[in-house]
This record gives structure tokens, sequence and C-alpha cells, in this order.
């Protein structure tokens, strides 16, 4: 199902929908049924295959162009893509139980440190960034429905899984919600914590930067377009 604009907005509301209901009563009546590592596993398996179908649908789509191409766009994720992909390290290489499976990282003496302080979505908001600063130098209807439909789902994620870990993990939730943000900084511009620098660390910035290196070095070859302006 590719070869047009409308196959990608499909697979951008399958790939919506899919993500979503978890967050209604069904997730938990497909575990009862499945049992928690069999839907798990089925969900990632789902994922991945319709999140392939949509990038086949985007590759295969004919540009029809909302707004015009500009080389100053390209200036977006030229500037947002290191931030992004320095969250996506943290956020990879850091114990949060706000990450789906992580339920387990919830104990008496947890204390939200490293890139939580910052937010405690650093992963998700990897993603949204990613997209966002895709859709200015995209102008066209396909770029639209795909990277429109990623952002809107990390952003709404955080709402979800906010909501989910709260059920799962109960009142041990409630302490990770006053000391960490979904909104990044939030928490410290409101004194409910100090970021951590020091957990942080310089390693996690700096193998961001690396992966920003090799994007831009291969972004020509792989994606056939220019990173740069």
């Amino acid at each position: 199902m590719t070869g047009s604009t409308d196959h990608v907005l499909y697979a951008a509301i399958v790939f919506l929908a899919i993500h979503l209901l978890p967050g209604t009563p069904l997730r938990a009546q497909a575990v009862r049924a499945l049992g928690e590592g069999p839907y798990r596993g089925l969900f990632s398996l789902l994922s991945a295959a319709v999140l392939v179908w949509l990038a086949l649908a985007y590759g295969d789509a004919p540009y029809e162009e909302i707004w015009p191409q500009a080389g100053w766009t390209r200036w977006a994720p030229l500037l947002v893509l290191p931030f992004a992909l320095i969250l996506f390290v943290a956020g990879l290489t850091t114990r949060n139980p706000s990450m789906a499976g992580m339920e387990r990282a919830v104990d008496p003496q947890f204390v939200a440190g490293g890139i939580l302080t910052v937010t405690r979505h650093p992963m998700l908001w990897s993603f949204a960034l990613w997209a966002l600063a895709h859709l200015p130098p995209n102008g066209d209807r396909a770029s639209l429905w795909m990277f429109g439909s990623l952002a809107l789902l990390a952003l709404t994620g955080m709402a979800i899984l906010d909501r989910r870990k709260g059920e799962e993990i109960g009142a041990a939730w409630g302490p990770i919600l006053m000391r960490t943000s979904a909104i990044p900084f939030l928490a410290a511009i409101q004194g409910r914590t100090k970021v951590d620098w020091r957990g942080i660390g310089l390693w996690r910035p700096l193998v961001g930067l690396f992966l920003y290196a090799l994007i831009l070095a291969g972004h020509t070859l792989v994606f056939k377009v220019s990173p740069w302006p």
C-alpha cells in the first residue's frame, strides 16, 4: 500500500492508533488475555511492521507541495538535532521508570537523577524535536503526515505514559512526578529539583554530538538530500 500521499496518511493513522490504544482499557484486557510478555512482543512486532509501512509509503509518495522549500528552513534540523540526539542518548542510558517496561526501576530508594532532572521523558522529547524540526524544510503533504504524526505521538505519549505509570506503579509514582517534569527544565524552574549536571555527565552529550556528526556525514548518501542550506 504505497504510491500516494493517502497511503502515508493511512499508515500514520494506524501507527498513531496502535500507540494510543495502550492508554485505554483495551491494554489491560489484552494483557489479561495474552500475558504481559506476549502482549509486549506482539505490540513491538506490530509497531515495527506499521513503521516500515509508514517509511515505505513515505519514500514512494509523490511530492505534493503545501509550502515552498527554502534553504534557510534547513537550519531547523541542523540546530535542533544535536539537542534531540543528546536527549536520545541520555534517555537510553539512564534508569527511568517512566519508560515502558521499567516499572521495576522504582524502589523506595529511587531518586530521579541525571537527565530526569531535566525531563522525565527524554526519549519522547528526542523524537518530538526530531520530527518537529523536519517539518519546516519539508513542505510537502507526505512529510506533513509522517513527521506530524510522529511528533503528535511523542507529545501526547507523555501524558499517556504518566497516567498509565500512575496506575501501574501507584503511590511510588507521586514522588517522581513531584521531583520531575514532562516539560524540560520546568521542575528546576519551579524549585522542585536541581539539574543534575554531574549525573548527566560529559560523555552522553559527546556521544550525542558524535551521532550528529555521523548523520550529517551520511545524510546525503542515505536520504539523497543534503542537510545543508
